[in-house]
Formats: C-alpha cells, sequence, structure tokens
C-alpha cells in the first residue's frame, strides 16, 4: 500500500515515511491510492476479535513496512485493559432501544484522541528507533490532542513535542492537563489567538521545507494519516458490539470540529463497513454543517470563532475535510489543490458547483447544530432519564443524533470526553460535579509550565530551533 498526496504528489511513498513527515510536500494530506475493501465473510471473522487483535488486521491492510509480527506487538501494547479500563476498549453503554454511547475516552486523559495517539507514540518511538533517527513533533490543539499528544509521547526516546494551544481558551482541566507536564521533552506554548491561529503555524512551519528537514519536524494533528488510520478501528468495534449479524446497518453520529473523528467513519464506510449515515455534530462554529447543507465552505475569521461549552469543536478551518473533498470530487487533484490553495486564500472559502457537490448524499453524510442551551438540555435529560452522565461535546452529538434518527435506526453516539474535562458546564446543567478519576484529582493545583507567544510563524520557529539546540 502506497500513499498519495490530496493536491497531486504521486511520489509513492510507504506508512513508515508519511508517520514520520505529516503534510505532503505539497502541503496536501496523504491517503492511501485505494481504500481496501472488507466484504461479509472477513466482517465474520473479525467481529469476535479482542480489540488490539482487530486493530491489527485493520492496520495490516494499510501498512507494509512494518513487519507482522512487530505490528500486532505494538498493537497489544497499546490496547490494554490497563491503559483502557476494559477489555472492550471502547464500550458501548444502551440509552434506549438501537441507541448507544460508545466509550472513546477511557484512556489516560479522558478524550478519545488516546484511542490514536496511545498508538502513534508507540509507533513513533519503534520507526525512530529502527532509523536511528529524532523527531519533533509540532502540534496545535484546541484542547484534546495536546494532552493526549503529550501523555503518548512523554519519556519516549528521540521525540520532542511542541504544542500549541490558543491562549485562555481551554477549560480549566484541560489546561491543567498540558500545562502540569514538567518532562523535559515536553513544550507548551499558549498562543494568543484561537485554534485556527495556531493550526495555520503548524501547516506554515510543515510547509517550509527547508525548516521542516532541518529540524526534523512530525505532526500528531489528525493531519498525520496515521491518527486517522487507527481511529479507523473503533468504528468496527462499535458495529460489532451493536450488531448480531455482518448484514445489520447502523448509524454514527460524531462531534466534529477538525473533522478527523467522522473522517475515520468516512473511511470505514468507504472500506464496506456497513454504515447508514454518518450525522455530523457540530456546536456554534457550524462550518462544517454550513457545507454539508449548502456546498458552500466559508472559513470564518478569528473573531467570527465563537467560544463555547464545548471548546474542542471551537474551530473554523477544518484540516481534515481536504481528504473527504477529494474523494467528493472523484481524487480530483488539481481541483482539490485549487479549492484548498488559492480559492481559500483568495476568497476565505468555495461553493461547489451543483454537479460536484450532488454525490455528498452518497456518502452518507447528514448535519446539524448544537447551542449551549442544547448541551444543557441534552446533558441533563441523559442524566434524569438514563443515569448517564455525558460531557459537552458528546451532549452535542447526542442532540443532532436525536434531530436526524429514524424509527428502527441503530444510532451510535460517539461518547469524546469524560465529563471531568468541563466540570463547569455539567454542574450547571445538572447541579452535581462530575468526579475525576482519582489519579487526575487535583490536578488543577499543580504547578503549570508554559510560554506565552504571539501567532508569529518566525516567533515559533525560533522557539523550535533554540529548544533543538
Amino acid at each position: 500500500m502506497n500513499y498519495i498526496s490530496t493536491r497531486g504528489d504521486t511520489t509513492p511513498r510507504g506508512f513508515c515515511d508519511i508517520l514520520l513527515e505529516g503534510l505532503a510536500p505539497d502541503g496536501g494530506l496523504y491517503l492511501p491510492e485505494r481504500y481496501p475493501k472488507v466484504d461479509a465473510a472477513t466482517l465474520g471473522r473479525w467481529r469476535s476479535l479482542p480489540y488490539a487483535e482487530l486493530a491489527f488486521e485493520i492496520l495490516s491492510l494499510y501498512i507494509a513496512d512494518i513487519p507482522p509480527a512487530d505490528l500486532r506487538r505494538l498493537g497489544e501494547a497499546t490496547y490494554t485493559e490497563a491503559v483502557f479500563g476494559t477489555p472492550q476498549i471502547t464500550p458501548l453503554t444502551r440509552l434506549d432501544e438501537g441507541l448507544y454511547l460508545q466509550g472513546l475516552s477511557n484512556g489516560p486523559t479522558l478524550a478519545f484522541k488516546d484511542m490514536a495517539m496511545q498508538l502513534l507514540g508507540n509507533l513513533f518511538e519503534y520507526e525512530l528507533a529502527r532509523r536511528g533517527e529524532q523527531l519533533n513533533i509540532l502540534g496545535a490543539t484546541s484542547g484534546d490532542t495536546g494532552s493526549a499528544a503529550e501523555y503518548a509521547m512523554r519519556g519516549k526516546q528521540g521525540v520532542r513535542v511542541f504544542m500549541l494551544s490558543p491562549h485562555g481558551r481551554m477549560s480549566p482541566f484541560q489546561q491543567a492537563q498540558m500545562f502540569s507536564l514538567q518532562d523535559a521533552n515536553i513544550h507548551n506554548i499558549a498562543v494568543e489567538g484561537v485554534f485556527d491561529d495556531c493550526q495555520d503555524i503548524v501547516k506554515a512551519v510543515s510547509n517550509d521545507l527547508d525548516f521542516k528537514r532541518r529540524y526534523s519536524i512530525g505532526t500528531v494533528n489528525s493531519i498525520n494519516w496515521a491518527r486517522l488510520l487507527a481511529q479507523v478501528v473503533y468504528y468496527f468495534a462499535g458495529y460489532f458490539q451493536a450488531t448480531r449479524s455482518d448484514h445489520e446497518v447502523v448509524s454514527f453520529a460524531v462531534p466534529s470540529g477538525n473533522f478527523g473523528n467522522i473522517c475515520a467513519g468516512h473511511v470505514a464506510r468507504m472500506m464496506g463497513l456497513p454504515i447508514r449515515r454518518l450525522v455530523l455534530a457540530t456546536n456554534e462554529n457550524d462550518v462544517l454543517d454550513e457545507f454539508f447543507r449548502t456546498g458552500t465552505y466559508r472559513v470564518r475569521a478569528t473573531a467570527e470563532t465563537h467560544e463555547t461549552s464545548s471548546p474542542s469543536m471551537d474551530i473554523s478551518k477544518a484540516s481534515n475535510f481536504e481528504r473527504f473533498v477529494f474523494d467528493l470530487l472523484g481524487r480530483n487533484a488539481a481541483r482539490t489543490a485549487e479549492l484548498f490553495g488559492p480559492a481559500l486564500a483568495r476568497d476565505g472559502g468555495f461553493t461547489l458547483a451543483a454537479a460536484e457537490f450532488a454525490p455528498a448524499a452518497s456518502y452518507g453524510f447528514v448535519s446539524g447544530r448544537s447551542s449551549h442551551a442544547d448541551r444543557l438540555a441534552t446533558i441533563r435529560d441523559t442524566w434524569q432519564r438514563h443515569g448517564v452522565m455525558i460531557d459537552t461535546h458528546t451532549a452535542d452529538g447526542l442532540k443532532v443524533a436525536l434531530a436526524h434518527r429514524a424509527p428502527g435506526e441503530t444510532m451510535i453516539v460517539l461518547e469524546t470526553a469524560l465529563p471531568a474535562k468541563f466540570a463547569a458546564t455539567i454542574i450547571e446543567a445538572t447541579g452535581v460535579a462530575p468526579k475525576p478519576p482519582a489519579a487526575l484529582e487535583g490536578i488543577e493545583n499543580l504547578p503549570r509550565r508554559y510560554t506565552v507567544m504571539a501567532p508569529e510563524v518566525d516567533t515559533v520557529k525560533r522557539f523550535v530551533a533554540m529548544h533543538c539546540a
């Protein structure tokens, strides 16, 4: 299996090459040359596999340059009950007949990002040791990616992390998870702006090929294909738990800001997993909802990006969206490059022609928007009726799922974080304070180490260069 860029670079690259690279040299995102197809017989064979073995089977379809025995060992070391709390790794919670929450947030940082980041940390350490190289990871986070990456990379040989986050725009718990880490290989940069400013800096540095190569810059954001690939696995795991036969069809509802989580569902569906619909839920930053309703992708300026009670989705420029548009356009790299290069820079967005947008319905996407009032009502109702406490982002997903769900439709809502990360809103909705795991109690009182910085590419470059000397 080789990988190509969404913007036209067809130089064949193996998985381990793009694992360490992040963005393609032409500024595009990597995708496999084709999606492997999975038939009913394969689904039947996979149905009873433990999560780590299921991960091995799926990853093996995309990774040809890691020996199978090593890949299996990496999966077994990653997906353990000790790390994720249950033997199922991503257990389902039944709310009503045919309506489930899939628990993705039982890892070290209480967010779904751990599902991929824990594997990514092990893959990075393995490949760097094999090559005798080092890697400087430059990432951007709106709240959860940063802590998941840092907890996965802390103490890893040959890896440094430089994580950009929007200054003052994460929840107190999210800030504490990141800034309380004292590991020498972890560097937190609080950017005076919004997440999109952080993400733009990461892309700008990655597009400076000389700097990128001189300082061995890689990425852990979901623009890294390896991270998205790891997320594909839990769609299969959720399907197997919610169904009894390999001919049943389910839908998934996914809170989405950067389009990485739901893009993994798109890949699973392209592989042949029987997914009827992918229900995309946004908060007040509804760029993606607007696109799936109208065919217009309109990036908001910093001043237009709302600060909300589901802050990990306070994103107005969805990096992974390019991968889906590439598929939607029949893998027309030239058109994709025009839309996400000159058109986006010149016009701040684009509108697809009617013929280009028409196939979108065949990919199963529907969308909706949730507000703070919706979140409070959904959290309160789920707590009162089911005794289940959910976080603000999961509430966005559940609210939109219920708005779209048809009679008899099996719907799996992806739980993206635990309530303890957003205590103020949970208390506002229920009057009950969510309890963090014992290991994280008092984390908000720990000393913090971070650097506040203007949203300037050159300033970030100087900081990275200074700490790599």
